[in-house]
């Protein structure tokens, strides 16, 4: 299940850290790399020619250019291809493009002025993360002055609503197609009704690491490193701090309960992870096409 990574280019650092973190997927998981730069379709009034057809003209070649530029600092092992596409939505035509090329992953840059490795989502990312049907990754900014290699490790941030078998089974998919070890940490104290008791929460914590991580086990080939641990800390983030992570180190996370069927919706424990996190992050969508599970980790 190798599938396509698209990635949203813009001619900005935050394209080139979304091209950045594209190759690194592509190489890892052997999938063809598609760089989409989506540009405004509104056209222009011209007295000579048609103003649509002017105004697409001119926009297409700046367009071809850019990316030409950015496919020329591709590592050249990866296949890959460049595309250009009008639209009133950069998010709309990238998940239009993700659609038409099969993508596994549609990947983004972080907001323009973040500070380095860290995340703040611009319009386009906020966008994607709450209506996307294929995951998104998120890269961190500074990424493309770490590129380079591939993933070392796939960490799955694990909760306890229905649902965590899609993210589970799409963790174990990419360990799998990476070649690489797989880490299932739990986010339990985050993730359970309030007013439970602090040892009540130890004892659920530990058994869902315990459960989760014989699931994956049987899951996995024989060969494949997999381990689990419960994560630190009296928040989110301190928890997120308190993690070891590793150089090329990807991280999955489900979306929100409140996402609709097969579509994305950042959930509000994913948002505040995303603000300490120092790796890129995949939200992947609640269900598969077609299934009809309700809710997962928010």
């Amino acid at each position: 299940m190798s599938g396509a990574i698209v990635v949203g280019y813009t001619a900005t650092d935050a394209g080139a850290d979304a091209a950045a973190l594209g190759a690194l997927l592509a190489r890892s998981l052997g999938a063809r790399l598609h760089l989409v730069i989506v540009l405004p379709s509104e056209g222009t009034r011209s007295a000579v020619v048609p103003p649509e057809r002017a105004y697409e003209d001119v926009i297409r070649a700046q367009g071809k250019r850019w990316l030409a530029e950015a496919m020329a600092h591709l590592p050249q092992e990866i296949t890959r291809s460049g595309h250009v596409r009008l639209g009133e939505s950069f998010a709309e035509g990238l998940i239009a493009a993700g659609e038409e090329f099969g993508a596994r992953l549609i990947v983004v840059g972080a907001a323009e002025g973040t500070g380095f490795g860290r995340h703040r989502l611009g319009g386009v990312a906020s966008a994607l993360v709450h209506s996307s049907p294929i995951p998104v990754a998120l890269a961190p900014a500074g990424t493309a002055q770490q590129a380079g290699g591939v993933v070392s490790r796939i960490t799955a941030a694990l909760g306890t609503r229905a649902g965590a078998d899609v993210l589970l089974d799409e963790a174990v998919a990419m360990t799998t197609d990476s070649g690489t070890s797989l880490r299932l940490v739990s986010l339990v104290p985050f993730d359970v009704p309030p007013g439970l008791d602090t040892g009540a929460i130890r004892v659920a914590g530990g058994d869902h690491a315990d459960d989760v991580l014989a699931a994956a086990k049987a899951a996995l080939p024989r060969n494949v490193e997999v381990s689990a641990e419960q994560a630190p800390g009296d928040s989110v983030e301190d928890a997120v701090a308190h993690l070891s992570w590793l150089p090329g180190e990807v991280i999955l996370v489900g979306s929100s309960r409140l996402a609709q069927p097969r579509r994305l919706f950042l959930g509000s424990t994913a948002a505040k992870m995303l603000r300490a996190l120092p790796v890129p992050m995949i939200v992947v969508p609640r269900t598969r096409t077609g299934a009809k599970v309700e809710g997962d980790l928010a």
